[in-house]
């Protein structure tokens, strides 16, 4: 199969420099394998949303010379997927509605398990539905991090898969979607490896195929913690992109130029000598 990889950004606030460094990793995968480089846009958490971060964000991208193959894909345009999809698993019997508070949780550890909703009955609480995870371990060897094994019982339990409120987890929605747009590695940040062995068992449960998956390090900040949009980071100036692509490829110790040129010759120069086995294992500070 042809390779085809994406860049999915949920539009919570403007791009910022670890989001970029992401965005040029996946994009530099995709292009070094002859492949197909996608955007969809995680728009299904409404009361998170910043108005316009989505069409900033696509702009920005474009700013950078990282345009896609295909028109980006939002997700808001795909719940009679995720419809489709949570209904075959409450057909074979995999999910359960659980109207479980966060202090019923937390009496039991936080964590819940043995697909039964723990709370007493509440008529007045409209339940979330959870996935009944069993004692299994899920194993699979991400191209950056080495082999990767977890118990998910014991780690998440049965999790979440559509919200008290109705919309659909970020699990459920990016399964469905990496299936419908065909994606053959995932390429994003180690901050989301944590969220792997859940995505495989629910790709599992619902038959859809399996993808390879190359988690990049984190970009730190002075202080050593994560650049975010929940932590404020500063977002990149797509009026100036060249700088910050420069730092971008710096951190994924791919070649730069010794002359200053502009993004369209950075990302020639840096594609014709990636070398994937070359980028960080490790999380870091941006290079300045």
């Amino acid at each position: 199969m042809t390779y085809r990889g994406r860049f999915a950004p949920s539009p919570t606030g403007q791009l910022h420099f670890g989001s970029l460094v992401a965005a040029v990793g996946s994009w530099l995968c995709a292009r070094h394998a002859g492949g197909q480089w996608l955007v969809r846009v995680e728009d299904i958490d409404p009361p998170r949303e910043v108005p316009g971060a989505a069409a900033g964000i696509l702009a920005t991208l474009a700013a950078f010379g990282l345009v896609a193959d295909e028109p980006p894909l939002f997700q808001s345009t795909r719940l009679a997927a995720y419809d489709a999809a949570f209904e075959q698993l409450r057909a074979a019997g995999r999910v359960f509605p659980c109207s479980c508070s966060r202090s019923e949780l937390a009496a039991g550890g936080g964590i819940h398990r043995d697909g039964q909703c723990l709370a007493a009955a509440h008529a007045d609480r409209v339940p979330a539905w959870r996935l009944r995870v069993p004692d299994v371990e899920v194993t699979f060897d991400d191209a950056l991090q080495g082999p990767q094994h977890e118990n998910l019982r014991e780690t998440v339990g049965d999790f979440v898969i559509r919200r008290a409120d109705g919309f659909y987890s970020y699990q459920l929605a990016c399964v469905v979607d990496d299936a419908f747009q065909q994606i053959t590695e995932v390429v994003r940040g180690q901050d989301l490896l944590e969220s792997t062995a859940r995505q495989i068992w629910l790709r599992g449960c619902l038959g859809l195929p399996a993808v390879r998956y190359r988690h990049l390090p984190l970009v730190l900040d002075a202080q050593g913690n994560k650049l975010s949009k929940t932590a404020h980071a500063w977002p990149i100036d797509p009026a100036e992109p060249t700088p910050a692509l420069r730092r971008a490829l710096a951190f994924l110790r791919q070649p730069l130029p010794d002359t200053v040129i502009g993004v369209g010759g950075l990302l020639a120069h840096a594609l014709a000598g990636f070398d994937p086995a070359v980028m960080p294992h490790c999380s870091g500070n941006s290079v300045a």
